[in-house]
């Protein structure tokens, strides 16, 4: 069964339109609606000597379940591979037990991703030539993913720079039994990034166009929150994703046709690829790219709305639409503007219809730049996710710069009290 085509148009002006069989592999001819250009691919020796316009970076921890993916994504990469103005970088990493092809290599390694479409045109073997073998090291350490953004910032150096956090997620927090909140699980070594290391990454690493996650449930009111400041626009999902996450060359093979492409019209192109792959038959998919600039108002935002919800004296009322919201895979993440809109029409006090209304409004009008679900109805989850219990508040949530800066801890406490 062919899928539609999906016309895109991004305002770097790049056009192109995905068609497959079945979600299978489909030639690069036929997946552009632009020719794409012969891949000038630099050898390692010699890849940083001139600054390109993009330098993407993949820190790929498939130390766990997701590892045949792993493999996949890495093959999708190949289809296109770097050129002589876009490098593409990868730090992978693999263990024993899951996926045994290419090899079966276990521990870290560096990879600078080259074009192998003639020589493996299945995309079943990676090619790209391994830059280092980093051994042993656990990838859910935040030390490591700064190592490997300075170490691609140095040696393969650009005028923009896009980080992709690929690995399972959940958000600000996750009921897993290995780990409890955010993103990068290492099942060798039974560790995770947090919430506030995410932080530490985007400080210490240095600032970052785009910051995305190919990973579930990341999409959260917290984790910009935590990342303001060090990165232009921050790309995730407010729901699971699938086992196997972005369809890569659907992302970078526009690139390569347009490597002038803007911070914004790249996070715009990954949320309407991911949309594209998923919105028939892999059930929900949501999407989104979120101005980073305006988080800070966002939080200003959350703050009214939060300190009107508590001076109301409608609780009831408040509940009620935080129960109604739009829930996740995780029914404590919510979709803040829907979890608002809700709030605002279910309530009689002014003071706080208006703060809700004021805060759904920046959502749509100054947040969120682009959005993307496959959830009927699709009106529901609007690109941004917010923590919103209806039990009881996980005392972790004190160490979060939202709960820091904000009343919104207080009013979850509030919301849940007796």
């Amino acid at each position: 069964m062919k899928k539609l085509l999906t016309l895109i148009t991004l305002i770097s002006s790049v056009c192109f339109s995905f068609a497959g069989d079945d979600f299978g592999r489909i030639s690069l001819d036929r997946d552009l609606s632009l020719p794409v250009p012969s891949m000038e691919v630099e050898k390692s020796a010699s890849a940083a000597a001139a600054q390109k316009e993009w330098t993407i970076m993949v820190f790929l921890n498939a130390k766990n379940d997701l590892e045949r993916f792993g493999i996949q994504d890495m093959n999708e990469m190949e289809r296109v591979g770097s050129n002589s103005k876009v490098n593409i970088v990868v730090e992978m990493g693999r263990m024993e037990g899951y996926d045994s092809s290419n090899g079966d290599w276990k521990g870290v390694r560096r990879f600078y991703i080259e074009s192998d479409i003639v020589r493996d045109p299945l995309g079943t073997t990676i090619n790209s030539p391994m830059i280092e073998n980093l051994g042993s090291i656990n990838m859910g350490d935040y030390r490591e993913v700064i190592k490997f953004v300075k170490w691609a910032k140095t040696r393969y150096p650009a005028k923009k720079y896009m980080l992709i956090l690929w690995n399972h997620g959940g958000g600000w927090t996750k009921d897993n039994p290995v780990a409890d909140k955010g993103i990068s699980y290492d099942e060798e070594t039974g560790n995770n990034i947090d919430t506030p290391q995410l932080g530490k990454i985007v400080r210490e690493a240095g600032k970052l166009d785009i910051l995305a996650s190919d990973a579930c449930l990341m999409q959260m009111a917290e984790i910009a929150a935590e990342v303001r400041g060090g990165a232009d626009f921050l790309v995730g999902s407010e729901e699971t994703e699938p086992g196997a996450g972005y369809t890569y060359y659907k992302i970078l093979a526009p690139l390569a046709v347009n490597p002038y492409m803007t911070p914004e019209a790249l996070s715009k192109l990954i949320v309407i690829a991911y949309w594209d792959s998923n919105f028939i038959g892999r059930g929900v998919a949501t999407h989104s790219s979120i101005r980073m600039s305006q988080v800070d108002g966002l939080m200003r935002k959350m703050d009214d709305f939060a300190r009107a919800a508590m001076a109301s004296g409608e609780k009831a009322k408040i509940k009620e639409a935080r129960d109604a919201a739009q829930k996740y895979a995780i029914d404590d993440n919510k979709d803040l503007k829907h979890f608002a809109d809700l709030t605002a029409a279910k309530v009689s006090n002014q003071a706080l219809k208006t703060a809700a209304a004021n805060l759904s409004s920046f959502i749509s009008s100054s947040l969120v730049i682009e959005n993307k679900t496959s959830i009927i109805p699709s009106s529901n989850s609007n690109g941004i996710a917010v923590y919103a219990p209806a039990s009881f508040v996980d005392g972790d949530y004190n160490e979060i710069k939202l709960a820091k800066d904000t009343q919104w801890d207080e009013f979850l406490r509030w919301m849940v009290a007796k």
